[in-house]
């Protein structure tokens, strides 16, 4: 698969949310935080290396991938107070539906936010190195994905009740085949996926592309991450792991035709 044509399909994104980002500093009042979903929590700690990957590159690694905030009429993030931190939030949703609930439940605390709030799509290129003073940005991935996530690190032998983090799927050995390698300019690029299903159809359709049996899954066959702790190896280091990888935006799967590889 051509990794230009994910930037191509995917680049209106870029100019969705302008007026939003120069209006952040003239938010409303704060709400009360609501409950809602878990939210990511960047990682802390780690060894910095003298060769960050450019933020320029990790943008483009990022590219086409929307998430949902919630906008007032005048164009202005809303923000909710978090109670623990003692600062605004500004919160992220990987899912559009979590989005509406939220914005649900701030205009039911505050009836006259209601008039003209909305969620708005926002490309997550655009705000992963987001910084305002006073206001701490969340990404709250879909709780179905923190589930699998879950799930197939206990498969992997590693049991825990609590994800940190926005989870992502790479397959051990499914994203080195060339039916799943995204190719742009000589340059070969790894899947990352916000969703396992994403990844299994993935499987499917190259499997069935090549005319060959899908091979059965075993256990550790699908790794997961989260995608604070790989977008930080890329700040610190150009060369870790992550170098070579591109996220998939959710509800889309990859593969390529036999012919193209």
């Amino acid at each position: 698969m051509n990794f230009d044509n994910f930037q191509k399909a995917f680049a209106d994104f870029q100019s969705h949310c302008t007026t939003l980002f120069h209006n952040l500093t003239h938010h409303p009042n704060p709400l009360p935080l609501p409950k809602s979903p878990p939210w990511a929590r960047v990682a802390q700690n780690g060894t910095t290396t003298t060769r960050p990957m450019p933020a320029s590159a990790i943008e483009q690694r990022l590219e086409g991938v929307p998430v949902y905030a919630l906008s007032n009429a005048a164009e202005e993030f809303l923000l909710v107070s978090g109670t623990s931190t003692g600062k605004n939030l500004g919160l992220f949703c990987f899912k559009k539906e979590d989005a509406e609930a939220l914005l649900d439940q701030v205009t039911a605390i505050d009836p006259h936010m209601r008039q003209g709030s909305k969620v708005v799509p926002v490309a997550l290129n655009k705000v992963f190195q987001l910084k305002v003073d006073g206001v701490a940005f969340r990404l709250i991935p879909e709780s179905s994905q923190v589930k699998n996530a879950l799930q197939e690190r206990e498969k992997s032998g590693f049991t825990s009740s609590d994800f940190s983090g926005v989870p992502v799927f790479q397959g051990k050995k499914i994203t080195y085949s060339r039916s799943l390698i995204l190719k742009s300019q000589n340059k070969r690029y790894r899947p990352l996926f916000f969703r396992k299903e994403d990844l299994e159809n993935s499987l499917q359709r190259a499997s069935s592309q090549q005319s060959k049996l899908n091979p059965a899954m075993r256990q550790g066959d699908i790794q997961v991450a989260s995608l604070e702790d790989v977008i930080k190896e890329m700040k610190e280091n150009s060369s870790s792991k992550w170098n070579d990888v591109v996220f998939i935006p959710p509800g889309f799967d990859v593969s390529t035709e036999p012919n193209q590889q």
